[in-house]
């Protein structure tokens, strides 16, 4: 699964939910340079940030899984 599909729905989610990008980070625990990496997809959020992100955001691990459309 490609990162920039884990980061384009992590985006899409965090801003509906009313989070800046530093608000989030701060609420992750990451900093925002590692926020911006992962939702640019140049970083592939490993299985602690992604259980993080989905207790932040309030949504189950699934919903936030990207499509897989091979």
């Amino acid at each position: 699964m490609g990162t920039d599909k884990w980061g384009r729905r992590i985006r899409a989610y965090r801003k509906l939910k009313g989070f800046t990008q530093v608000g989030f980070a701060n609420a992750l625990g990451y900093s925002t340079s590692i926020i911006g990496e992962v939702e640019r997809g140049s970083r592939q959020p490993d299985e602690k940030l992604l259980r993080k992100v989905s207790e932040v955001l309030d949504i189950p691990l699934e919903e936030l899984a990207p499509e897989d459309n091979n």
